[in-house]
This record gives C-alpha cells, structure tokens and sequence, in this order.
C-alpha cells in the first residue's frame, strides 16, 4: 500500500524547539516582539528594528521584523495566535508540521514558540491572489508542490488516521448550542458516504500532510510557490486538501463560485499533481486518464466536505475572534 511505498520518504521525532517564556500583549505588542528579538537576534540594534503588520491573515495577528528591508534575508515572522484557537487548533502538531516541511524543503524554519505564539522564517514573494490560482504556470506549480507535500510520511511505521472526522466532530461539539440538530446529525451520512470503500481506496488514502489553512507565495525570480500556514496540518484525505484548494478559487473576502474551476482545469491541475506526487514516492510517473477521472470523482466529493468543515469553523471564530472579519456571513446566507 502506499504508506510502504513511503518508507523512503519517513521522518522521525523533530527536534525540540526552543520555548522562550514570553507574553505578547495583542494590543501593544512591540515590547514583546522586541524581548523576542533579543533572544532570536541579538545582533540588532534594538533602534533599527522595523516591524510591519500583515493583514491577510483571519485567524491570527502576523508581524514582519527585520532590518533594512522585508527582502533582506533574516527576517522574522512573528505569530501572535488567534484569541481562544488553543480550543481548536493542535499547536504541538503545528509546530511538529513545522519541522516535517522544512525538512523536507516545504516550508520555512520555525525559531520559537513563546507563551501566545510562535517565531518562523519569513518567505519572500507575493501573496497568490484569485487571478493567478487560475494561470496554468501557477496552478501547475501549486499542484506539484501539493504532491510533494502528499508525499511525506511522518512517523515510521505508524497507522495514519484522517483528521477530518476527528476535527469535525470537535468543532461540532464546540459549536453545538450555536447551530441546529438537523445540522449535527449532517455529520453522519455524510462521513458515511466520503469514507465508502466506493470513494476513498488506497490511491487516496489518510496519509498526506495537508496545511489545511491555504496561503502561497510565489517568488518570481525561482518560479517556486511554498505553503506557508500549518496551523490546520496533520494527516487528512488527499482528495479532501485538493477539494478544499478548489474552493478556495472562489474567494475569501468576496465569495464567488463562478470562478470554481472548470473540469477542465481541474483535469490538468490533477495531472500535474499526479506527476509531482508519483515522483516523490518513486512510482512510474505516467498519468493515465483514468487515475485523473478516478481521483477528479473524489476531489468532487471532498470539495463539498471541505465548505462543511470550514462552515463548521466559521461558527467558532464568529464567536471567539478578536479579527475584524464577518465570519458569520461564511455560514449564513
């Protein structure tokens, strides 16, 4: 099965991460960012240090320091985590899939976790926004690198069991005096359908590593597009992440499912995922048309998954975030 056709690709135990213990104050974090830098970077001056705040983030507030420029080398990307998201979000299993990408050439260094948050490298490029998921030399790049993410297995020797079940049903019992009965009891079928030996078969098994929280950065001058957000990564369906990819073509901010991509598209941008995740586990590149048909069916499925999950998720930051954003229009109409 595929999990031993990995064995080449298995990392085992990460090493430990430093811990500083320090306390970011949300509304005036600079004092913190600050102690933070003077452990990670001592060798600048504390007068230079320039910080700048990123706001394409939902969850959690990011913070670029640096000195000079943003696209200088060194600079830090500290992550002060969203308010009440430890309820749901793993943040030993985002820091351990921190490791897992690096080392695999995936993802940035991580640095430090601290008492609210956590210090990584910060990627050069430009956020992909919805035009370019749609360019063929940007899809194909985004399907390539998914394969090769697909391709990791994690801990030897190890039944891989899908995070999506496990997830879902925790964010259901978080949530459930703010939704209906008739939505809780949703659950069951449809987990009963995706994980019918009819769907999911050993081609699209639960052993990929899926940032389930998509941003990319493309840098224009290596062609390279990097996965950067893990806070959601763990084993999962492959079939769920690409559906769930998929999804994220119509948009965040402004929702518009006409810009869901085509057959056609999908068809291409699987094939080069199907090239990229083959390759990485030393199979027999060739594609036939009916692998494409057989995992385009799956990744169909998945995608309707996917709005449920994130539906699901919607209803927790509505309640607990401190972001300015209306989560509460993801979920209603």
């Amino acid at each position: 099965n595929m999990l031993q056709r990995m064995d080449s690709h298995c990392v085992g135990a990460e090493d430990q991460l430093l811990h500083l213990d320090i306390y970011v104050d949300e509304q005036n974090p600079r004092g913190g960012i600050l102690d933070l830098l003077s452990r990670l970077r001592p060798q600048w001056r504390t007068q230079d240090i320039q910080m700048k705040t990123f706001t394409e983030g939902i969850t959690n507030q990011l913070t670029g320091c640096f000195m000079g420029s943003l696209q200088e080398p060194g600079c830090v990307l500290v992550r002060l985590y969203g308010r009440m998201t430890e309820l749901y979000v793993n943040r030993d299993r985002e820091v351990e899939m921190f490791q897992v990408f690096h080392a695999h050439g995936c993802g940035p260094q991580i640095y430090c976790s601290f008492q609210n948050g956590i210090c990584y490298e910060f990627v050069r490029g430009a956020v992909l926004d919805d035009e370019l998921l749609h360019q063929p030399s940007i899809y194909r790049l985004i399907a390539a690198e998914m394969g090769k993410i697909h391709s990791i297995q994690h801990k030897c020797n190890l039944p891989a069991e899908p995070l999506l079940w496990t997830k879902m049903s925790q964010f259901l019992s978080l949530a459930q005096d703010s939704i209906s009965n008739c939505t809780v009891s949703l659950i069951l079928p449809i987990k009963r359908c995706l994980s019918s030996r009819a769907c999911i078969n050993s081609s699209c098994s639960c052993s990929s590593c899926c940032p389930g929280n998509h941003c990319y950065f493309s840098s224009p001058l290596s062609g390279m597009v990097k996965f950067i957000d893990y806070e959601y990564a763990d084993y999962n369906y492959q079939a769920f992440d690409i559906g769930n990819h998929f999804n994220e073509f119509a948009g965040v901010n402004d929702v518009d499912y006409s810009l869901y991509p085509g057959q056609e598209l999908q068809r291409d941008w699987l094939t080069a995922y199907l090239e990229s995740y083959k390759h990485s586990t030393g199979c027999e590149v060739t594609v036939t048309e009916g692998e494409i048909t057989q995992l385009y069916i799956q990744v169909c499925k998945f995608s309707l998954a996917s709005n449920f999950f994130w539906g699901l998720w919607a209803i927790l930051q509505a309640r607990y975030s401190s972001i300015d954003f209306d989560f509460q229009r993801c979920v209603l109409p």
